[in-house]
């Protein structure tokens, strides 16, 4: 015996639509038997996590500043993912655009100008696009495997971080914590209502992010290529499209997406460079651009989901003292779920018993 997964001939479209919902409601069920195992009061455990931070004005800017690093790798993901180009490194290029936009406010430190902040961004972009062009040549030229060689990079980018938050850039000043000096008022990017939180402009730039990313997949020709080389290559190259051009750009603009979300939480949220910056960005980040469904404006609403569970995860750490490590189990869940559902919708299991007994025979 054994069981095959054979391709449906047609895809349902409801079901195509409501998988996510699915998937979502399908964690939930394991998230209050996780809780429930785990001597939880679920109803409490799902309280803190996903309607406790919805409650105040001070949480609401707290979600946004999470769903803002999420929401713009999640978009360059959708871009690289629908060209089937399989980028698993962009927390890695999150934490190399970190480190190459505070360049700036940490080495030139009596240097004070308007234009600090806006060199910084574009270093961090820079940055994390000459990360990427590391599995993007690789691939390109060498046929590498880009999801090992990315994912490989990840914990070199962070070990660099590691080291120079403890080594060159430590703050002298700093009672020999691990971290630099707290960048001036000019690099710090600024909040959007200052009055009521501290959410800031990394946000919009998300939500810009999206809204061009689906402008491009829409109505652009650059959009029809990545559609139809993500399909197929071969029918690609039929086109005249180029496979190799095609690995060079998806990986370059998830990389600056990614890079722009590293240093806008180290200018934005942080305030100065240490050796953990993020509480796992790039990985979450491939959740929500599956829960997506690879839409980068899907990616909005996914990512705010996902901010829930970390912002959820803290806030349960206080009420129920459930450990912080519960919210990665959801996410891991999550996509689980979001990955069954999608197969299970494409595809239908079969169970073959004619070749055992022709065996047994």
């Amino acid at each position: 015996m054994r069981i095959e997964l054979e391709k449906r001939p047609q895809v349902s479209k409801l079901f195509g639509l409501l998988s996510p919902l699915l998937a979502l409601a399908l964690a939930l069920i394991a998230g209050i038997i996780m809780f429930a195992v785990m001597g939880k009061d679920p109803v409490e455990a799902l309280d803190a996590f996903f309607v406790e931070p919805l409650l105040e004005v001070w949480s609401l800017h707290e979600l946004a500043i999470k769903a803002g690093p999420l929401i713009l790798i999640a978009v360059g993901l959708c871009l690289c993912y629908r060209s089937n180009n399989w980028n698993i490194g962009a927390e890695g290029q999150f934490t190399m655009g970190a480190i190459a936009g505070s360049f700036i406010p940490i080495v030139f430190t009596d240097w004070h100008s308007p234009v600090i902040l806006p060199l910084m961004l574009i270093a961090g972009a820079v940055g994390g696009a000459l990360y990427a062009a590391i599995p993007a040549l690789l691939k390109a030229h060498f046929n590498t495997n880009e999801i090992l060689t990315s994912l490989m990079l990840v914990y070199i980018a962070q070990l660099f971080l590691d080291w120079l938050s403890r080594g060159p850039w430590r703050d002298p000043q700093g009672h020999n914590f691990p971290q630099s000096i707290d960048f001036p008022p000019e690099a710090v990017l600024p909040a959007i209502w200052e009055d009521s939180g501290r959410a800031h402009w990394g946000i919009v730039f998300a939500v810009v992010a999206a809204i061009l990313a689906w402008f491009i997949m829409k109505y652009t020709l650059k959009g029809f290529e990545i559609s139809v080389l993500g399909q197929s290559a071969r029918a690609g190259r039929f086109a005249g499209f180029s496979s190799r051009k095609m690995v060079w750009f998806a990986f370059l603009v998830s990389g600056a997406l990614s890079g722009l979300a590293g240093i806008s939480e180290v200018s934005g949220s942080i305030g100065h460079l240490q050796p953990a910056i993020s509480p796992g960005y790039g990985f979450t980040a491939i959740i929500v651009a599956f829960l997506a469904r690879l839409n980068p404006l899907g990616a909005i609403l996914s990512g705010l989901v996902l901010a829930l569970t970390y912002l959820g995860g803290e806030a349960a750490q206080l009420s129920p003292g459930i450990s912080a490590k519960a919210a990665s189990v959801f996410q891991g869940l999550l996509l689980f779920f979001v990955l069954s559902c999608d197969t299970l919708i494409y595809y239908k299991i079969r169970v073959v018993w004619s070749r055992v007994r022709g065996g047994a025979a």
